[in-house]
């Protein structure tokens, strides 16, 4: 039995087991990972992220990003499968590297396996360039924006259009007589046609210009209360099915269950997401 370091923290109440791994001595096993994501005899949370030396990763991809950002959010989905990356994760990692000094300027890096992610401080929280997004089928934005039909708890097919932003996501645009709160996200939505490594699926409903609801079911993990990743997709797919495009510098409000987080367009179909992060514990947890 091995005493292992861990923090717990969230951003916008998605929440995560982080281990700090600075000597990189505590690669992740998926059963070690499920017994700390597990909320009755675990810690409990969304995902872990092991918090290890960018150079010291064994994936090339990852340890080519080493000159840019010191530290790799090595994330895992609560059932063990390894993720690219996620949003509000890389705030709550950003949190855990300030306060314990590991990173003293206000903007840094993070080395992810979706790429680098540049971080930056702000007056809630932080704010993260998440990097490229593009239509998983570029034939989408040809088609209004639709590109798969998703099932959800029995109702449906919805229309959704699939983007790629280092992760997979599928965004269901909602019709006016569903409503959000009611359907069931207990089990994962039926995708058509099916994607090949899974999604994650955002239910969107429109506020007002700029404003958006959204609850998503995670991949490997089910409903969550936030998804970082998916709030950037759902703006994005909302802009489009608005406008027929998304414009730089565009601004969009997204409420989740569980809080408010804002999302940017950037020059070069980039996007930035910010909202807070929350370290609320740590202690020995014993794998």
């Amino acid at each position: 039995m091995t005493d292992v370091h861990f923090v717990k923290g969230h951003g916008t109440e998605n929440d995560f087991v982080l281990v700090p791994d600075l000597e990189a001595i505590h690669p992740l096993t998926p059963e070690q990972v499920v017994r700390l994501a597990d909320r009755r005899s675990g810690i409990g949370g969304d995902g872990v992220i092991r918090i290890a030396p960018t150079e010291s990763s064994s994936d090339d991809f990852v340890r080519q990003q080493a000159s840019s950002a010191t530290f790799f959010m090595d994330y895992r989905n609560a059932d063990g499968s390894v993720a690219e990356m996620c949003g509000n994760g890389v705030r709550v990692i950003a949190a855990y590297l300030r306060e314990h000094g590991l990173e003293t300027a206000d903007t840094f890096s993070v080395a992810t396996r979706g790429g680098i992610k540049d971080v930056r401080v702000t007056d809630d929280g932080f704010a993260v360039g998440m990097g490229p997004w593009r239509f998983t089928d570029p034939g989408a934005a040809k088609d209004f924006g639709h590109d798969t039909l998703v099932h959800v708890d029995g109702h449906g097919p919805f229309s959704a259009v699939s983007l790629d932003l280092g992760n997979p996501h599928t965004v269901v645009a909602l019709p006016p007589d569903s409503d959000l709160d009611d359907l069931d996200l207990s089990h994962p939505p039926v995708l058509n046609p099916v994607a090949p490594n899974g999604s994650n699926v955002e239910l969107v409903r429109p506020l007002g210009p700029g404003h958006i609801r959204m609850r998503v079911h995670e991949r490997g993990v089910g409903e969550t209360r936030s998804c970082g990743t998916g709030a950037c997709a759902a703006a994005l797919a909302t802009s489009f099915w608005a406008t027929g495009q998304v414009e730089d510098h565009d601004e969009w409000i997204v409420d989740v269950p569980g809080g408010r987080l804002r999302v940017r367009a950037l020059p070069g179909q980039h996007v930035e997401l910010s909202g807070p992060a929350v370290l609320v514990a740590e202690g020995t947890f014993w794998l």
